[in-house]
């Protein structure tokens, strides 16, 4: 994978699918009927999963200098790096094949992350000579909150409450900004924003955290033409605040319902 075309190789990512079921039991183009006389569960279909190696171009000059390595890592940094390559791909599929269902994916959603060093045909194929397997307590990082997500989710299902259209642009806007993808982030931002501030929650921010997010609406929008006009912006801080900004106000939105 290269930041350009002229660019020199970052990283080597390796995909490989795992338990995928064989394809002669992949032809039934039939609804299968099941009547009430089964009285045996339906078994769940087999899940295939799927691995990346994202392997450095650039080998260790010896197996010493490779363990040191390991031994020093940052795991957080590595994994973080690491999954920001997977997403890179993900992104890239999501364009190339028109999908929108293709997601992009969280340390925390790995089944298992394993930080390590080996030969580059055995590390392709997921065996190292050494490795430290992060355990999954390890991969959450969330802040402590007062919001109860779980009921939240309830509420939502239940028609109990309505998601406004700007939670779910803030998110999409933070996920490009947190990708770099600079341009995205800045549109996103900007119908975040307009969403943000028609919505009822407008009429709630008054005061210091109204005049907050009116005071972002400029240099939000003055992000987004630069991105229409081909020159995202080169900073990432105001953009940063902004959305930081909106993620308060809407975090205050939900406690107050709450």
């Amino acid at each position: 994978m290269r930041p350009a075309a002229d660019a020199l190789v970052e990283n080597v990512l390796v995909l490989r699918t795992l338990g995928a079921p064989e394809r002669r039991f992949l032809g039934r183009n039939k609804p299968r009927t099941l009547k009430d006389a089964d009285a045996e569960p339906v078994e769940p279909e087999p899940v295939p999963t799927a691995r990346a190696t994202i392997v450095r171009p650039a080998p260790f000059a010896s197996a010493d200098e490779a363990a040191a390595w390991l031994a020093s890592a940052d795991t957080a940094d590595e994994l973080d790096a690491a999954v920001a390559v997977l997403n890179r791909a993900l992104h890239a599929h999501r364009v190339a094949a028109a999908d929108p269902y293709v997601t992009e994916v969280s340390p925390e959603r790995a089944l298992v992350a394993r930080i390590g060093y080996g030969g580059g045909d055995a590390v392709a194929d997921g065996r190292f000579s050494e490795a430290l397997e992060l355990p999954r307590s390890g991969r959450r990082r969330a802040k402590r909150s007062m919001e109860a997500p779980e009921e939240r989710f309830a509420a939502l299902l239940g028609g109990r409450e309505a998601a406004l259209p700007a939670e779910e642009l803030v998110l999409r806007a933070r996920a490009d900004l947190g990708a770099g993808r600079l341009a995205e982030a800045a549109l996103q931002a900007r119908v975040a924003i307009e969403a943000l501030l028609a919505a009822e929650v407008a009429a709630a921010e008054s005061g210091r955290a109204g005049a907050s997010l009116t005071a972002h609406r400029e240099a939000i929008s003055e992000a987004a033409n630069a991105a229409l006009r081909g020159t995202p912006p080169d900073s990432t801080a105001a953009l940063e605040e902004a959305i930081g900004a909106m993620e308060q106000a809407l975090k205050r939105h939900r406690m107050s319902d709450g």
